[in-house]
């Protein structure tokens, strides 16, 4: 049962309070389409709404960074395009150290004091962070800008997989996956286009390109700061286990290694070691190949970073209408056989990069539908298997090794990627994972052998 922190009542109060709470207490599920998602014992219909806001707002705002920064590095900075791969590359390097060392204490933390305050914090960083990135005059400056925002992300991402694995019940696990990958990708598609495609240009336009940056940036960190308010107001308090069932601080710092020893969470820190890496990926690279694409065809900074949003934010369409399936399938399938399909989906998408030449040409549209969809897939799979397997008691420290497993992947991906994208082809990130993607399917083909765990039907 979720616990809320406070002090103990006298008998009666509690049994008063129970019966209003039996009387008023809203629904413990939420509908999408028709679709009925059961929540969790103590979690309401708002608890749940504010996770799907929540999913909305730090995806989709935290993606921001990567489409935002290719903009800055041309018209703040004057960057120089062969060298902008592995500057990116570096700065996702930094976010990516920082999360590593912040992920784990973070989840251990979500255990002791609850995911709200940490998760609301997240935001809050984030924002300052994006205040000032675009003040950076240096390398150096972008970086502290980055780090600051880097703290955000690795609180408020974190919190973000521990809520929803928290808000389900078992049996609809998958959907919820499924929804608030929906509302990640809604959200990532109207930041994209909203910010990088409309008031980037718009601004550009009006105010000069450094004023344009400088206002897009600060509009989100606004927007960020209300966004920690709701959650504030919406999320639930406290911790699922109570003050007094709580594994003491070192059982919950020593949680996240001890259960690798359960095959299916080793796997599951595996393919978030992958599928984490996939999505910066994409808003990295596919962000700054369009970008890079735009520019050698002439056109001026802000509209090249429009084009470079436009591919990114068509991949995740497709991704955002393949959700649902993937979430029904996730619920009729035992999960480690969702991961195989997942990890599949997500090999096949990010290898096929490899035969396009220039991604602003609409023919190879089809080639970025399979990257959205197996960028989702690999994703939800890997959310869902933590999320079963995960004991309740711990399971903000297994979520923030998973989150850790995730940061070392993407700090791998970005830092091989960097290289690749300048040095060898622009779509070398890409194949990269792809390869990457084979080895978790491999593993989870052996797991799904030897202990598959249970089927939820």
């Amino acid at each position: 049962m979720w616990v809320q922190r406070g002090t103990g009542k006298a008998l009666t109060t509690k049994v008063i309070g129970l019966i209003v709470m039996t009387i008023v207490a809203e629904p413990t599920y939420i509908r999408m389409l028709g679709i009925r998602i059961d929540l969790a014992e103590g979690i309401t219909t708002t608890n749940g709404w504010t996770l799907m806001y929540a999913s909305f707002a730090t995806i989709g705002f935290l993606t921001f960074v990567n489409t935002g920064q290719a903009f800055i590095l041309n018209a703040n900075l004057g960057v120089a395009r062969d060298d902008q791969g592995v500057l990116s590359g570096n700065l996702a390097f930094w976010n990516e150290i920082i999360t590593m060392a912040l992920a784990a204490p973070f989840g251990v933390l979500a255990d002791k004091v609850g995911r709200r305050p940490l998760f609301c914090f997240g935001l809050i960083a984030m924002a300052l962070g994006y205040a000032l990135y675009p003040l950076a005059d240096s390398i150096t400056d972008l970086t502290i800008a980055r780090s600051i925002y880097a703290v955000g992300t690795a609180a408020a991402a974190g919190m973000l997989g521990t809520v929803g694995a928290d808000y389900p019940r078992e049996h609809s696990r998958g959907k919820l996956i499924a929804w608030t990958g929906v509302f990640n990708s809604l959200g990532v598609i109207f930041t994209a286009f909203v910010f990088g495609r409309v008031l980037l240009p718009l601004f550009e336009n009006q105010y000069g390109s450094q004023e344009a940056g400088t206002y897009t940036f600060w509009l989100l960190a606004i927007i960020l700061v209300l966004s920690a308010l709701i959650l504030h107001l919406g999320l639930k308090g406290g911790t699922p286990a109570g003050r007094h069932d709580q594994p003491p601080l070192i059982d919950l710092v020593r949680a996240g290694f001890r259960n690798a020893k359960n095959p299916r969470i080793a796997l599951a820190y595996s393919s978030a070691f992958v599928a984490r890496g996939d999505l910066v990926i994409i808003g990295v690279f596919l962000t700054l190949w369009g970008t890079q694409a735009g520019i050698e065809r002439g056109m001026e900074p802000g509209q090249a970073a429009r084009e470079g949003a436009t591919i990114f934010i068509l991949a995740q369409i497709f991704g955002l209408f393949w959700s649902p399936i993937m979430g029904f399938f996730i619920d009729r399938v035992n999960r480690v056989s969702a991961t195989i399909f997942g990890s599949a989906m997500a090999s096949l998408g990010y290898m096929s990069m490899g035969f396009i030449d220039d991604p602003l040409n609409r023919s190879w549209l089809p080639l970025f539908a399979i990257l959205g969809i197996g960028q989702i897939s690999a994703f939800f799979a890997s959310q869902a298997l933590v999320g079963q397997e995960a004991p309740y008691k711990e399971r903000g420290a297994v979520v923030g090794m998973f989150s850790l497993c995730g940061a070392l992947g993407i700090l791998v991906c970005t830092s091989v990627g960097g290289v690749l994208f300048d040095d060898w082809m622009k779509s070398g990130p890409f194949v990269f994972v792809g390869f990457l993607n084979l080895f978790v399917l491999l593993f989870a083909v052996i797991v799904r052998i030897k202990s598959p765990g249970i089927s939820v039907t």
